[in-house]
């Protein structure tokens, strides 16, 4: 399909980008942040991260993704060529080729955006990739097998759940809930509940520090700086587990939800199969404490996170193009597979 020569796979995420070349493994792991100043761009992932809330006015840090889709697509194609410059080096006849990942919910259009972003930023050849697909074969599940799987893919901007089998999506549901959300639940809670504004950088730190999606056998607490919103004046306040987990439990209950709905369609044999080999977690969203007991005692299901669940989309992605030569044309065709659109 693709031919020889380096083929590198793109986890494009909502909170970070990661890129994998087989052989090397994640080379570049970066925060899908961009810094802006007059149209120019100043600064791209980590970078431009610390000036998240930070930066002087001429300065704008943003995100040009949003819910696991591109939002700007200048801003994006522009962050692709710098990651894919960082891979491949500045040769200016050497184009690799690139298998990127979408949500299985993508539309045609979005994943057109995202391979187009691809194709311009230097790639020779783009091919999507619905990001479940990659998180299972990333997990190391045999996705080719007549055996179910159900990978759960906990990302920043979306959660993508899907049952595969036989080396195609059976049944899969995308919905825009993830970590972002998740900070900005945050967020709100120390508004209302402290008079507090704080960063997403800020609720990040607190969902990772002390956030949990189900009740903790020793509860923690940590001390939370930020602006008092009433009189303008930097404030303290001590915010315990249990607050953060009552402002996350409105996505995390949407998530559990949709698993469920999941289960519910999914064919008699494979659920089967589901019960005997248990539910996958993937994606940042799966290192959410708690979160693997909550959705088993809500399906009574076993439920196991991946080994290294960061770096499943990225690591599948790039070990695609080998599963696709098994594949029947019909499967690549479900993923937008090898249209002249998507060469350069």
């Amino acid at each position: 399909m693709f031919g020889v020569g380096m083929t590198v796979g793109v986890d494009l995420g909502t909170s970070n980008t990661l890129v994998y070349v087989k052989g090397r493994g994640v080379v570049v792991r970066e925060p899908s942040v961009v810094a802006v100043a007059g149209g120019e761009i100043v600064a791209i992932g980590e970078k431009a991260q610390e000036m998240l809330g930070r930066a002087p006015e001429p300065i704008e840090a943003v995100r040009p993704l949003r819910d696991g889709v591109i939002a700007n697509f200048t801003i994006t194609q522009k962050m692709l060529r710098y990651l894919l410059r960082r891979v491949c080096g500045r040769r200016r006849f050497f184009r690799p080729r690139v298998c990127i990942c979408v949500p299985s919910g993508a539309t045609g259009v979005e994943k057109r955006a995202v391979v187009e972003a691809a194709v311009t930023a230097g790639a020779r050849h783009a091919m999507p990739v619905e990001e479940p697909m990659a998180a299972a074969i990333g997990a190391g599940l045999d996705v080719t097998g007549a055996m179910g799987h159900l990978v759960v893919d906990v990302g920043g901007g979306t959660t993508d759940i899907a049952v595969i089998s036989l080396g195609g999506i059976v049944v899969s549901e995308s919905v825009r809930v993830g970590g972002t959300e998740m900070d900005a639940r945050v967020v709100r809670q120390m508004k209302r509940s402290y008079n507090l504004a704080i960063g997403e950088r800020t609720a990040e730190e607190i969902k990772i520090k002390v956030g949990s999606a189900y009740p903790l056998p020793n509860e923690a607490t940590m001390m939370v700086k930020g602006r008092d919103i009433v009189t303008g004046l930097p404030k303290t306040v001590e915010i315990s587990s249990e607050e953060v987990r009552e402002a996350l439990a409105e996505p995390v209950a949407t998530l559990v939800e949709r698993v469920r709905a999941v289960l519910e369609r999914t064919p008699p044999e494979l659920a089967a199969d589901i019960i005997e080999r248990g539910i996958t977690l993937t994606g940042g969203g799966a290192l959410l404490r708690g979160l693997d007991r909550l959705i088993e005692v809500q399906t009574d299901v076993p439920v196991h996170a991946a080994e290294d669940p960061l770096t499943c989309v990225a690591v599948g992605t790039g070990l695609y193009p080998e599963l696709a030569k098994k594949l029947p044309a019909s499967l690549l065709a479900t993923v937008g597979d090898a249209s002249s659109a998507y060469t350069r």
